[in-house]
């Protein structure tokens, strides 16, 4: 299993992978809420979310924490960085985004 990783796939990673569609795969709790978005914190468990579509990034407003698509994986799925690298690879590999 590789463990260093292009500067390129990392971008690819964090900014081409849909917050949305990343959590509903995983089948994380997250729902649409008054026309937006919004999902269970990994840390606090609390609801307080949203998306930012323009940086894809996850944010929970109740503990101040931004989420990117590597770190929900990494936090959801208990894993460490590399395997949480392979996991989106192998689901969002780079000839397509689901």
């Amino acid at each position: 299993m590789a463990r260093y990783f292009t500067r390129r796939q990392l971008f690819r990673l964090r900014n081409e992978i849909p917050i949305e569609d990343l959590l509903r795969r995983l089948e994380w709790p997250c729902k649409e809420r008054e026309g937006r978005f919004c999902f269970v914190c990994p840390r606090c468990r609390e609801s307080v979310t949203g998306v930012n579509e323009r940086t894809n990034l996850g944010r929970c407003f109740r503990c101040e924490e931004n989420f990117n698509p590597i770190d929900l994986v990494m936090m959801v799925r208990e894993i460490d960085f590399v395997e949480a690298v392979h996991f989106l690879e192998e689901d969002w590999p780079a000839t397509g985004n689901r």
